[in-house]
């Protein structure tokens, strides 16, 4: 590993995981639900997915961590978020925001705005969201974005003061911030954007490594760099995106403390 040894160590972040199979609480989106599972069955976490508003209040105080992922939101799940959230934060349970396409469309991007000022342990999302939640952009294209990772870099420093928090950005190198300290991450394959949900899945496992670690910058910075040298080991044997996404949770499997600290990620 780089010179991020000061600030993050993975080797340790990935026996927390194996040792505490974090239970993840998962608001996300009915795409990516089966892969978001498996993801996080293949690292060694614990996969629920409960979006009813009448249990996700509970369900998010007793769960180790809560990811809340807004891609194919409703009236009905968004107050499930909400609750989930809010309760989140009163047992002291960390969660994720995942702001899918915000910026792009209005109801999901004031959802967000009121999901941000409950004060998410970690946003994960691309440049183009993350621009789009500080006023600094408009949003991509649906899904995709259309501005680089450094790009984002400013308003994600103001994000993450805002919310005391960190906040992840995803790119052709990562950038994970909590407003003082910035780390990169690199690796990874084009093959992850041609993959359905591996993105949504990214967030599910920041939640599980930063329930582990209990810090959200480690853990941000782990699941980063599991995600990305998966995605390397899986795209050298891949004969397609078809291939790619099983070899993909194979490789996610696979991937040991001693691998993980020897990822892309250095400090800024």
């Amino acid at each position: 590993m780089s010179d991020a040894v000061e600030v993050v160590d993975l080797r340790a972040a990935r026996t927390a995981l194996r040792e505490h199979a974090p239970l993840v609480h998962c608001l996300t989106n009915t795409v990516v639900q089966t892969l978001t599972a498996n993801a996080l069955l293949a690292v060694g976490a614990a996969p629920a997915m409960v979006d009813a508003p009448q249990e996700a209040g509970d369900f998010a105080a007793i769960a180790s961590a809560v990811l809340v992922n807004v891609g194919t939101v409703n009236a009905r799940t968004a107050e499930a978020m909400r609750l989930a959230a809010r309760s989140a934060g009163a047992a002291g349970t960390p969660w994720v925001l995942d702001p899918v396409a915000v910026g792009a469309l209005a109801y999901r991007t004031a959802l967000a705005g009121e999901l941000v000022a409950l004060a998410p342990a970690v946003v994960r999302g691309n440049p183009s969201e993350i621009m789009a939640l500080t006023g600094a952009g408009s949003g991509g294209r649906g899904v995709d974005s259309t501005a680089g990772a450094d790009d984002a870099a400013s308003a994600a420093a103001g994000l993450a003061g805002r919310t005391g928090g960190v906040v992840a950005v995803s790119g052709e190198v990562d950038l994970i911030t909590d407003g003082a300290r910035t780390v990169r991450v690199g690796g990874g394959s084009p093959l992850l954007t041609r993959t359905t949900g591996a993105g949504c899945a990214l967030g599910a496992l920041v939640a599980a490594y930063v329930a582990a670690t209990r810090d959200p910058l480690t853990g941000a910075v782990a699941a980063h760099a599991h995600v990305a040298l998966a995605a390397e080991r899986a795209a050298a044997t891949a004969a397609g995106p078809g291939t790619f996404a099983a070899a993909w949770l194979d490789a996610l499997d696979a991937v040991g403390p001693d691998d993980l600290a020897g990822a892309d990620v250095r400090s800024a």
